[in-house]
């Protein structure tokens, strides 16, 4: 496939930086460009799915928003991994907690991401149904949360598809039966993405509501106050 992409408006190598930070909204990635990037340029616009390039601390890096769910995040990772020679995707994104030990705004470094998704298996064949970050971008990003002071939780992650799901007691089985402490839809497609292409993802989280205490945060908190996540993904600028 030739640049530009169906989905990403750039024709030019080199736009886009090595290292990409994709939230699931593009106005949080707007609000990163805007409030932490120097000089931030935009790449893209195509589909209302925003992306910068700009730098932090004099180092290059690119945000960009992958929409949710597991097809829309497949879509743009893997041209971006693909066609645009993105070697990283930090996946910074808001989940909802399954077990009361995680607390409103709690910051997640996920250590794998369960999904009964079938994306794995159509994408490349694979029959599993656990997909993991890379080692060395987690041991970078927890590194750069220590020098930061900032408390990361690692747990394993549930990629669901099915944002408002019937079935009585379904988050407590996956929760009981997989190990999985917070609910997401995009991460495990990320990073299966990576396995297939040889590149590195990751993923960071903040806690935005509770499938147990029922506490939640408001669209505009979700979009502008997840900053401690930013800050720890924005380390990752080369």
């Amino acid at each position: 496939m030739n640049i530009p992409t169906p989905h990403i408006g750039v024709s030019e190598q080199g736009v886009i930086a090595k290292t990409v930070l994709m939230p699931g909204d593009p106005l949080r990635a707007k609000f990163i460009a805007d409030t932490f990037l120097e000089n931030p340029v935009q790449f893209n616009h195509v589909r209302g799915m925003l992306g910068f390039t700009g730098t932090y601390n004099g180092k290059k890096i690119s945000v960009m928003g992958s929409g949710m769910g597991m097809p829309s995040i497949g879509i743009y990772s893997f041209e971006l991994f693909e066609f645009y020679g993105v070697e990283n995707i930090i996946r910074i994104g808001s989940c909802g907690a399954y077990t009361d030990e995680l607390e409103l705004y709690d910051v997640i470094l996920a250590t794998d991401a369960y999904s009964e998704s079938a994306y794995a298996k159509v994408q490349s064949g694979s029959e599993d149904d656990v997909m993991l970050p890379s080692p060395e971008l987690n041991e970078k990003l927890e590194g750069f949360a220590k020098e930061l002071e900032i408390e990361l939780h690692k747990c394993r992650i549930h990629s669901n598809d099915v944002f408002y799901n019937g079935q009585e007691g379904y988050f407590e089985m996956v929760r009981d039966k997989h190990g999985c402490k917070a609910v997401e839809m995009e991460s495990f497609a990320l990073f299966a993405n990576a396995k297939t292409t040889g590149k590195k993802a990751a993923c960071l989280l903040t806690v935005s509501d509770s499938l147990v205490t029922h506490k939640v945060t408001t669209a505009e908190e979700r979009q502008n106050a997840f900053t401690e996540m930013m800050k720890i993904a924005l380390e990752m600028a080369e």
